[in-house]
């Protein structure tokens, strides 16, 4: 007799193994997040474009904690659209270059070393998506390696 696992109970040991693993939980992410966002909103380039768009940062950190669970620990807790939210922003390469530098402190600063460079891993990959998306967004296709630079900056 086999017995097939359903999707959630793959999801839920998938969840465990990286837990395991990294020694990420639900706890930590929240830290990370609250940490990382304090840093953004103190900062002068990446700063004012947030702090434009968000009024209330409580249902934003919430959505975030979601976000990173679901990135870091496959937990499916996030549903969204980040491209959708991503592409209207003013932003470019030297934006996401700042994002990463202060996810990345914000990450070796808070978190054991394997949970830090499992975040760290997705944040780089997911940077690298927005990028090339915003970039496509303004009519540019970015080459491997190439960066995109808002018109004017």
């Amino acid at each position: 007799m086999t017995t097939e696992l359903s999707a959630a109970e793959r999801r839920q040991a998938m969840t465990q193994a990286i837990q395991l693993e990294t020694g990420i939980d639900e706890p930590m992410i929240d830290q990370l997040v609250r940490g990382f966002y304090a840093r953004v909103r103190d900062d002068d380039l990446i700063g004012p474009i947030f702090e434009a768009r968000i009024t209330d940062w409580e249902p934003h950190l919430q959505r975030m904690c979601a976000f990173w669970s679901s990135v870091a620990l496959m937990s499916g807790r996030y549903h969204g659209q980040p491209m959708q939210k991503h592409l209207p922003l003013p932003v470019d390469g030297g934006h996401f270059d700042r994002w990463l530098a202060l996810f990345e402190a914000t990450a070796r600063e808070l978190c054991p070393p394997k949970a830090a460079v499992h975040f760290i891993e997705r944040a780089h990959r997911i940077a690298e998506s927005l990028e090339l998306g915003i970039a496509g967004a303004h009519g540019v296709m970015l080459a491997k390696g190439e960066r995109f630079q808002l018109a004017g900056a």
